[in-house]
């Protein structure tokens, strides 16, 4: 019998929220899918914190051009990333772990120089997952592979290319993916159920779970993955 290879296969966001680490937990492999086509006003160059006025949205300059894939959007003001800095340190610098995590978000913003929005993302999302987290999940890129068709197919083709036995999507996929071909494929197709989150201590009530990782861990610190997928008995 084959070895289990569970793979969960998704664009690169900026910062992004909570799920979509609790997916990289549950898997032995992800796949960015950076070479797709980028949509405008999505989480590919964006996320949001919380402020005492509610939600901040922070957001990379990228342009507004959805002609071009994701992996191909270029960063287009140097700027940027000392205004985020900034505002990271005004909203959650008195925060209880702020400092465990500010040497990640000064390399990221203050000491490197970013062109590319994929590299950018695949960055900060695989040093959270390993260092903020403690995952140990292989990162891959989907352009390692050469692929062809398009959605499902595309989706398919991948995950034979990548031995996967099991694959765990997003719930949005649902309105494309069809069950028959994963069980022709004999690949096992499970939903990711985001529901029943616990909250935990955030500032500036009411509670929001949709927002940027960051802000668990800057709350909870080593305790984070409990408010993640420990809560579950996971």
């Amino acid at each position: 019998m084959k070895p289990r290879h569970t793979v969960a296969i998704l664009q690169s966001n900026y910062l992004p929220w909570k799920g979509y680490f609790d997916i990289i937990h549950d898997v032995d492999t992800f796949i960015f899918y950076d070479d797709v086509q980028y949509t405008h006003r999505d989480w590919r160059n964006r996320n949001r914190v919380k402020t005492a006025q509610g939600p901040l949205w922070l957001t990379v300059p990228v342009g507004s051009s959805t002609d071009r894939r994701i992996c191909d959007v270029r960063i287009e003001d140097a700027g940027w990333a000392r205004r985020h800095w900034e505002t990271l340190r005004h909203l959650y610098g008195h925060a209880p772990h702020f400092a465990r995590h500010a040497p990640l978000l000064q390399e990221t913003y203050l000491e490197r120089r970013w062109t590319h929005l994929s590299e950018l993302n695949q960055f900060l999302v695989q040093r959270i997952a390993r260092d903020g987290l403690g995952l140990t999940t292989r990162f891959r890129d989907s352009r390692e592979w050469t692929v062809h068709g398009a959605k499902q197919e595309r989706i398919l083709e991948l995950l034979r290319q990548a031995g996967a036995t099991h694959y765990v999507s997003g719930p949005s996929a649902r309105d494309y993916l069809r069950q028959e071909a994963f069980d022709a494929a004999g690949i096992v197709l499970t939903y990711k159920d985001y529901a029943g989150y616990p909250e935990y201590p955030q500032a500036h009530p009411p509670f929001e779970h949709a927002v940027t990782v960051l802000d668990v861990l800057f709350q909870l610190g080593p305790e984070a993955p409990r408010a993640i997928w420990g809560w579950r008995g996971g």
